[in-house]
């Protein structure tokens, strides 16, 4: 079965090919389909968001299709930079690591233990049929140094205490165990075997 996965995120990319292998599905992207334009992530709860992206492309392609929309929270931030995750740092061209810094520099004043969480919701729209929703979350912590060279965004700064690492620290085969994407997309995996 064809599946288009709307991401061009090439570490959302590499996580959601690994979690599909062995599974019967073909998976392809949206620059396979020459498709470059992103989609205004307008929502205001992360499954809207992921249904804005999954609908929009399913309608474009025809083609039974997958997204996600993931942020962090960070309880001192009240909940910041939650929805505006990727774009917490508004200038154009902004980088992983330029997100990293502006939450710690907002952490700075603040007492830690910083407690935080990840948060993913996966959308699957399909033709003449409603989306479906599947979600997932990982508990954790924000540490003031980095650590790890898997993953990407506020992964090196994302400590889970019950495994002593940050998500970066874990390569793919272990961060898909326990990762908030991980378990949103194996809820979605499992809807669509069915």
């Amino acid at each position: 079965m064809k599946l288009l996965i709307a991401t061009n995120n090439k570490g959302k990319k590499a996580e959601i090919s690994a979690l599909f292998a062995g599974f019967p599905f073909e998976l392809c992207f949206p620059a396979d389909l020459g498709f470059d334009q992103d989609v205004d992530e307008t929502g205001i709860t992360y499954a809207e968001n992921a249904a804005l992206k999954a609908e929009s492309l399913c309608k474009l392609s025809g083609l039974l299709t997958l997204a996600d929309d993931t942020g962090l929270e960070v309880a001192a931030l009240d909940g910041r930079p939650g929805l505006h995750s990727k774009r917490y740092v508004p200038t154009v061209g902004a980088t992983d690591a330029d997100r990293r810094a502006k939450l710690l520099a907002e952490l700075a004043d603040k007492p830690s233990p910083w407690l935080a969480r990840f948060v993913c919701s996966v959308a699957v729209a399909a033709p003449n049929n409603p989306t479906q929703y599947f979600d997932g979350e990982v508990q954790g912590e924000i540490i003031t140094y980095e650590s790890g060279d898997f993953g990407f965004g506020y992964d090196r700064i994302f400590w889970i205490p019950q495994v002593g690492k940050t998500l970066a620290d874990l390569p793919m085969p272990e961060k898909n165990l326990i990762s908030h994407r991980a378990l949103a997309v194996k809820k979605a995996i499992e809807y669509l075997l069915k």
